[in-house]
């Protein structure tokens, strides 16, 4: 398991479920992961520790949490020395790494996304071309935050461009790929801004919860019937078979689903709604995909709802926090909650802050309203010095 946040502590979790699994290592880990796994102190993006570490270890699969390893071609490096990997090639990876890479294929294959526009004028949107932590998207409904986000956008450094503002609910579709075939998990909605209501900046996540109740598994199977699959067999026809995550932003506008981002990975904090209500096996399933035999696979789901809200540091998203002692964790996971660590550290035995999103707390509940309830009542039993959270998570989901 490579990668050391949240996301990646609910895949090694998942993992760790497997009854085929024998060992399970992290590279680097977290100290929530280390409960669960053997963590090694090699970066997620040092491709050139990881690659030695996978061959001395003998890993039969590696599966790789964050996009930038996979952008910068982590996968390749490992397959070239016969290891197994969920994940993406460095060309496959695109879909993420460049927004102009992603556009050339979404209109290839016929998939709708938004209009680029030749001028930027408010309403619209400012987009990154490559990786920006989940940062790099600047909504500007007035000229002021035009002028803001193109501001922020030429500080990043790299090439971006103006879209056109898509209106409606906005929904995370994924679909596990073995390069062929698409397998489709459950919708989830995750919260980007840092405030409630949808206020400030945007940020990598503030939670998430699954199932979205305006779709059910057989629109699902639909929406990845119409955009997931003819990106992969585009991407296919291109000679980069995508083998991994192929996660689809997409908003529902009254004209029908719109792409707004391809990832190439799991999303993170939607992973860590989404697992918790797998009921199969995930560890079966990844490496039924990474051999190219995703073919006839299922994955059931329970029919639960999942809710996640993340506890994040003071300052974040402009900056994390770090040493601040942090108190409360058997006490929300004593609730039945799940407690997945993403920005944590271990300082003299102690658990400590060591991040921007420092922990995600999950629940499960019959709907999700009760997921909800639960989910912050485990989270109100956690403090450290300066926690900030949104309180309106999955608020407008229903019961």
């Amino acid at each position: 398991m490579v990668g050391s946040g949240g996301r990646e502590h609910a895949l090694a979790w998942a993992l760790a479920r497997s009854d085929s699994l024998t060992e399970l290592h992290a590279a680097p880990g977290n100290p929530g992961i280390a409960a669960l796994a053997s963590c090694h102190p090699v970066r997620a993006d040092d491709t050139a520790s990881l690659v030695p570490l996978a061959c001395e270890l003998d890993i039969d699969l590696v599966v790789v949490g964050p996009e930038a390893p996979l952008v910068a071609g982590v996968a390749d490096a490992l397959r070239q020395r016969g290891i197994a990997v969920f994940g993406p090639s460095a060309e496959a990876a695109r879909i993420e790494g460049s927004k102009a890479f992603a556009k050339q294929v979404m209109e290839a294959a016929g998939v709708p996304t938004a209009r680029t526009l030749p001028v930027a004028r408010p309403p619209c949107v400012v987009k990154a071309d490559g990786l920006a932590a989940g940062k790099g998207v600047w909504v500007c409904r007035t000229q002021a935050e035009l002028d803001a986000g193109l501001r922020a956008a030429e500080a990043l450094g790299q090439p971006f461009h103006v879209e056109e503002l898509l209106e409606g609910e906005e929904v995370s579709v994924f679909a596990l790929c073995d390069g062929t075939h698409a397998l489709p998990l459950p919708a989830a909605q995750d919260y980007k801004r840092v405030g409630d209501g949808d206020e400030g900046p945007n940020t990598g996540g503030m939670g998430s919860y699954s199932p979205v109740p305006r779709l059910s598994d057989a629109d699902v199977e639909q929406l990845v019937a119409t955009i997931h699959r003819p990106v992969l067999a585009e991407l296919a026809r291109r000679g980069a078979p995508f083998v991994g995550t192929l996660f689809a932003g997409l908003m529902l506008t009254a004209d029908g689903p719109r792409v707004l981002e391809f990832n190439c990975r799991f999303g993170d904090p939607e992973t860590q709604s989404l697992l918790p209500r797998i009921d199969g096996d995930l560890l079966a399933v990844l490496a039924a995909a990474a051999r190219g035999e995703l073919a006839g696979a299922s994955l059931p789901t329970s029919p639960q709802a999942a809710v996640t809200v993340v506890l994040a540091a003071r300052d974040y998203p402009q900056r994390g926090d770090a040493g601040t002692p942090i108190e409360g964790v058997a006490d929300a996971e004593a609730t039945g909650a799940l407690v997945f660590h993403a920005g944590t550290a271990l300082h003299d035995r102690r658990l400590v802050t060591n991040g921007g999103r420092i922990l995600n707390v999950t629940a499960l509940g019959e709907t999700v309203a009760a997921a909800r309830s639960r989910a912050y009542d485990a989270a109100r039993r956690i403090a450290f010095a300066g926690m900030r959270y949104r309180s309106d998570i999955a608020a407008r989901a229903g019961a």
